[in-house]
């Protein structure tokens, strides 16, 4: 098979793949969802058996939040690309 002919197929097979992209990055924005969730309710559970640190857990808290939906970021960039 010739290159011509292989991206001749890619080119009229990706008008079929169109919707794909926002199913794709429906999948990809559920792992963040659930770490997103993870870490908030570990934050309450910390804040709740030491109230104290209540400063201290909520940085580490929005820390971990930047860092998850950062994943989330990356997929919508990834469907893009893709």
């Amino acid at each position: 098979m010739s290159l011509a002919y292989l991206a001749q197929e890619a080119a009229t097979s990706e008008s079929t793949f169109k919707g794909f992209g926002a199913i794709g990055y429906g999948l990809a924005a559920i792992g963040p969802g659930i770490g997103v969730g993870i870490v908030v309710g570990k934050a309450i559970e910390g804040i709740a058996r030491q109230p104290e640190l209540q400063g201290q857990i909520r940085t580490t808290m929005f820390l971990g939040i930047a860092f998850t939906e950062a994943l989330a970021l990356i997929g919508l960039v990834a469907g893009f690309i893709f």
